[in-house]
Order: structure tokens, then C-alpha cells, then sequence
């Protein structure tokens, strides 16, 4: 299966890099050759952004690996790269040409020194957001760049389609739903030109073709009727192509820096390098099986990785795509050892959990301690943690893998600014109640809880799509709520003393404060505010005389296990009605309440975005 590498990295050249719809549309510098057409932000409106924007850089100890490490993480960070390119291609039809435009016009202008100092700046912005629609102070989203408007299904669904639309589309053909929801396909309308560049791809790569073997015949088939009905008919229907196909140069691309690494690390670190390239393969087959497998029950040396497409968050659809991500991670051994000491007795916590379908869970859960060489695509920012796979099934043979970002959880700005928000959001009381243990305990938690509970409905149904554009949020609460559940079954331990019990349980609070009103289609931001509002409803929290919040203690846990157990009992019965009712119920903004506490952390949090730069990537 190896590939013409310079063959396939100029078709990638000449996709990204030539002449885009942006130049064709005319938007080219002024005759002064110092002035931005309309579409690009100016200086003004980039400033108070990057003043709250907090510069992070990554730089790992890397002098201890070997020449085959080496070698192997300059594959990886090969591999990531191209990643990065696919997710943002994947969130935005305009990303990619709109970045080569802004390039290009940031080298047009090197003459002009305010000019060059705002197409950087909005190089700079590009990076934050991941894409050129911006997050404003205000939370809304809005393009900094020439280009369309954001849409709910991102550049994974046709951009015109909508919830209702593909919904009734579905109900009349149900034999199309598992590929059209599948978690790794491109959703496309039925038109010929659609189906002909499909079509190409397959008989361009015939590994491709080996992997979906039923696929070429599909798409034919749907060409030929199209062919023969009403050409100037309005095109109906929808079809859907694995990620691979889809984006095919560059999945193989993606393909033989991975064998590549597994051929490198193979002599050193055999476990690694089967991961690598069941991964490898993976990405052919948009079939996660082999990989997870080996990635979870592997056991590697000091290199680690995030490779493939995973998290649905980018979909606010129908939340069910997946978008491509990757890292490169470095292990800490003796951090990681203490760890893997630490967790035990799961199956206990398990079946302690307020709902009534427990399931058998393994206690041997494979969790590092990492440092982050370099994040790219979905990853890339400041994330504390990750556990993965999501598959359901994938986690019941095989269990799921957890990694702690130490040079992210622990970087001082970062912690400091958190608690700047915290000191002026709690009571004069509790201002030193967060602690960056707690904050490190309560991650972890957060993500062993994403494996304990129901990773189904009681009937046997997914529940990504059961629950909908509701499962992301409903899930994430109920992690959040699991490592707040299980915090004083770990005090008894002796896992925490008591102050470590009241940092996490700290930290649990610090977890709902909300800078901005959130998004409806912000998961984590909503369920935080709907934490909020529970707590308060309850009394775990309540107000002060200056528009504080105080916070009682001794009712933490019976609050916690109440809203867990509503949480447990939507995810068994799989009742996406009950999951909208509950968030309609306590993600709400008092204006008179919440946003005078939003400008009190706004105030004092220095900074509201992150920018991460990555030594190993020459920044």
C-alpha cells in the first residue's frame, strides 16, 4: 500500500495553495498595498481580544529520547499537521484558503509595519479559534475573515441542510441512517458532481476501494439514476462516504508517516508500533477496532499519541461526526506510577452509582501522567484530559485509556488566572479553598467517570444517538458529577484528607463559574450553568449580601447524587425529551444574578483565551 509520497504531496500543494474562490471574488489589498478589503477585522476590533488572549508554550524535556523516538515523534508530528489541515477544512468550507490568503497577504504587506502587525494579528486569531470564525467577548460566534457565516453541521453536513431536513429524510429512509450518522462519513447531497469526485477517489486508490468494497457499486448506482432522471430537476437526497474517501490524499498521506513511525519504534517499543500501525490501517477502514485495542491494552515505553477522529463536540447538527485530532505526548514515569497505584476498587464505585443497570468494569484502567509535545486538529488548546475510545463497544472489551496533560494542568499562568476568577467570584471564605491538587483530582475523576455509568440505554441503543444534540452535554455532566460522587468514598480510603476532599469538592464549584452567558450549543459551558442552578435550587450554593457565592459543604454530596441520578436515568432509558427538559430547567441566565457574577470573574481573570505555542513544532 505505499503510496507515490511526492506524487500525493503536490495534489495536496495544489489544493491548499492554489488560486482560492477568495482571490476569484476579488478581495486583493487596496492600491495603496497597505489596506485590508472589507470581511477582514481591523486593528480595533482584533485588540481587546488579544489583550485577554494568555500565551502558553509547550516545551517538554525531549533530550532523554533515543535517535528511534526521535525519528518516530518528527513522524507523528508529520502525521499531526496534516490532521490539523483536515479538521480545519472539516469545520469550515473557507478555512484553508482563507489561512493561504491571509499568508500570502501578511508577505504582501511585510513593507507596511501596521498593516504586517494586523494580518499577524489575525494569524494569531486563526490559531485561537481554530478556524477564522471567532468566539467574541460576548459569546457570540462571528467570521474575522471573508468568509460565510458558521453553520450548525460545519463542513461535514451540506452547508444548506437542516436538523429537520435530514431528520425527515432519515424517517423516509431508514436503510440510510447508519451511514449517514455514522460517527466517521461526510454527509453530501445526491449531485453529479458529488458523486464524481467520489467515484474518482475509489478508483484513484484501490486500497480504498479493498477496504469498502461495497461502496464504488453504491455510489455508481446512485449516479446512473441521477443520470437518468429530470437533469434540470433540483437534486434530492443525500448519500454519505467515509472519512477516508472524502478526504483520501490525505488520510494516506496520514497512512505513511504512521507505518513509517511503527517501522521506526518497532525494535524499542513493539506495543507502541503495533498501535501505530493498526492506527495506520485504521485510517483506510474508518474502523477504530484494531487500533483502540491495542492503543488501550498496550503497554508503551515513553511515547504516547492521540491519533484519528473522536469527539463530536464540532457537531451542533445532529452531534453525532466525529472531527480529526491528534498529539504527541510524553510520558511521566514517576508521575504516572504513583498514579497507577492510586486507582482501584472501580467495580465498587460502579456499583455505588444511583441508577439501577450496573455493569462490570475493570479496575485496570491504563492512566498517564503526560507532557504535551504538540496538539493538533480538535486537541489543540489547553485541555487538561482526555479518555478515550468513546465507542461503547470498544470500551466494553477492551476499556478505555485516560491521559492527564501535566505541562497544561500545572502551568502557573494558567492555574493563576483560574483562581483569580475564583477569588472574586466565592465568599472572602473560601478564596483559598481552590488548590491546583484539587483541580489535578478532579480532572481525573472527571474522566474516570466518563467510563463508569451507562455507555448505553438499558435496551441496548447508542446513545449518541439516542440522546442527539443532547448526548455530548449529558455526558460531560455526568463525569463532572461522578468524580464529585466519588469524593467521599475516596476520603475514606484515604485517597484525600480533608483538605484534599474540600479542593476537589472547591473545584467542583469553580467548575459551573461562568465568564459569559453560554451557548445553547456549548456543551460544557450549559451543563456548568445548569450545575449552577441545581446547586443553588438545592442550597449546596447560595448568594451572599455582595452577590457572592457561599458554599455549604455538608450538603455536597446529597445535591451531587440527586442531579447524578437524574443524569444516570436519561442516559439508561436513552429519553432525549427528558434530557431537553432538564436542560431547559436549569441552563438559564438571570441576568439580575448570573451577570453581575460574570462581570465580577471577567474583571478580575485576566485572560479569556489561550494561544498555545509548541516548541517541538520551531515556535
Amino acid at each position: 500500500m505505499q503510496r507515490n509520497r511526492l506524487a500525493r504531496i503536490g495534489r495536496l500543494w495544489e489544493r491548499y495553495w492554489g488560486i482560492g474562490s477568495l482571490m476569484a471574488l476579488g478581495l486583493a489589498v487596496t492600491a495603496s498595498g497597505a489596506e485590508l478589503p472589507p470581511g477582514y477585522w481591523s486593528a480595533g476590533d482584533i485588540e481587546p481580544i488579544l489583550e485577554r488572549t494568555l500565551i502558553v508554550r509547550l516545551k517538554p524535556d525531549l533530550s532523554g529520547l533515543t535517535e528511534a523516538e526521535r525519528m518516530t515523534v518528527d513522524d507523528l508530528l508529520a502525521a499531526g499537521r496534516i490532521l490539523h489541515r483536515l479538521y480545519l477544512e472539516s469545520v469550515h468550507p473557507q478555512s484553508l484558503e482563507a489561512l493561504a490568503e491571509l499568508e500570502a497577504k501578511h508577505d504582501e504587506l511585510a513593507h507596511s509595519e501596521e498593516a504586517s502587525r494586523v494580518t499577524g494579528d489575525l494569524l494569531d486569531l486563526f490559531r485561537v479559534f481554530k478556524g477564522p470564525i471567532a468566539t467574541t467577548l460576548d459569546n457570540r460566534r462571528t467570521p474575522f475573515l471573508p468568509v460565510a457565516a458558521e453553520v450548525p453541521g460545519k463542513n461535514v453536513y451540506p452547508a444548506d441542510v437542516t436538523r429537520e431536513e435530514l431528520r425527515a429524510w432519515l424517517e423516509e429512509h431508514p436503510e440510510e441512517r447508519d451511514s449517514i450518522l455514522d460517527v466517521r462519513s461526510v454527509v453530501r447531497r445526491v449531485t453529479p458532481d458529488k458523486l464524481e469526485a467520489d467515484l474518482a477517489a475509489l478508483e484513484g486508490h484501490s486500497e480504498l476501494a479493498l477496504m469498502h468494497p461495497r461502496l464504488g457499486q453504491q455510489l455508481a448506482e446512485l449516479a446512473a439514476g441521477l443520470a437518468r432522471s429530470d437533469i434540470d430537476a433540483q437534486p434530492t437526497g443525500f448519500y454519505a462516504v467515509p472519512y477516508s474517501v472524502g478526504y483520501a490524499d490525505e488520510i494516506l498521506e496520514v497512512y505513511d508517516h504512521l507505518r513509517h513511525a511503527a517501522e521506526t519504534i518497532r525494535p524499542e517499543d513493539a506495543d507502541f508500533a503495533a498501535y501505530l500501525g493498526n492506527r495506520a490501517r485504521d485510517l483506510l477502514a474508518d474502523d477504530y477496532e484494531a487500533g483502540d485495542a491495542s492503543w488501550v491494552r498496550g503497554r508503551f515505553g515513553r511515547l504516547n499519541g492521540q491519533i484519528g477522529s473522536y469527539e463530536t463536540y464540532d457537531d451542533e447538527l445532529l452531534g453525532v461526526k466525529s472531527f480529526f485530532s491528534a498529539n504527541v505526548l510524553l510520558r511521566d514515569e514517576e508521575r504516572t506510577d504513583k498514579l497507577a497505584a492510586a486507582i482501584g476498587g472501580l467495580q465498587r464505585l460502579e456499583d455505588s452509582l444511583p441508577y439501577g443497570h450496573h455493569k462490570r468494569v475493570s479496575s485496570d484502567i491504563p492512566v498517564g501522567v503526560y507532557h504535551v509535545i504538540a496538539d493538533f486538529g480538535q486537541a489543540r488548546g489547553t485541555n487538561t484530559a482526555t479518555i478515550l475510545p468513546n465507542d461503547a463497544d470498544h470500551a466494553r472489551k477492551y476499556g478505555r485509556t485516560i491521559m492527564l496533560r501535566y505541562n497544561i494542568m500545572t502551568h502557573p499562568d494558567l492555574f493563576a488566572n483560574t483562581k483569580a476568577g475564583w477569588a472574586a467570584a466565592v465568599a472572602p471564605g473560601h478564596a483559598d479553598d481552590l488548590t491546583l491538587e484539587g483541580n489535578f483530582n478532579r480532572t481525573l475523576w472527571h474522566e474516570v467517570g466518563h467510563y463508569l455509568g451507562p455507555s448505553a440505554t438499558a435496551e441496548g441503543g447508542d446513545l449518541a444517538q439516542a440522546l442527539a444534540e443532547s448526548s455530548d452535554l449529558i455526558e460531560e455532566l455526568k463525569s463532572d458529577l461522578v468524580s464529585l460522587y466519588a469524593a467521599p468514598a475516596l476520603a475514606e480510603s484515604g485517597y484525600y484528607d480533608a483538605a484534599g476532599l474540600r479542593s476537589v469538592y472547591a473545584d467542583g464549584v469553580r467548575r459551573t463559574l461562568q465568564a459569559v452567558k453560554p451557548r445553547r450549543a456549548q456543551p460544557y459551558q450549559t451543563m456548568q450553568l445548569m450545575q449552577m442552578n441545581f446547586f443553588l435550587e438545592h442550597g449546596l450554593l447560595s448568594w451572599s449580601d455582595d452577590g457572592r457565592l457561599t458554599i455549604d459543604y455538608e450538603s455536597y454530596h446529597e445535591t451531587v447524587a440527586a442531579l447524578l441520578a437524574e443524569v444516570l436515568a436519561i442516559q439508561s432509558t436513552g429519553d432525549a425529551e427528558r434530557a431537553g427538559r432538564l436542560v431547559d430547567k436549569y441552563a438559564v441566565w438571570d441576568d439580575a444574578r448570573h451577570e453581575p457574577l460574570a462581570q465580577r470573574i471577567r474583571a478580575a481573570a485576566k485572560y479569556r483565551y489561550r494561544l498555545v505555542r509548541y516548541a517541538a513544532l520551531g515556535e
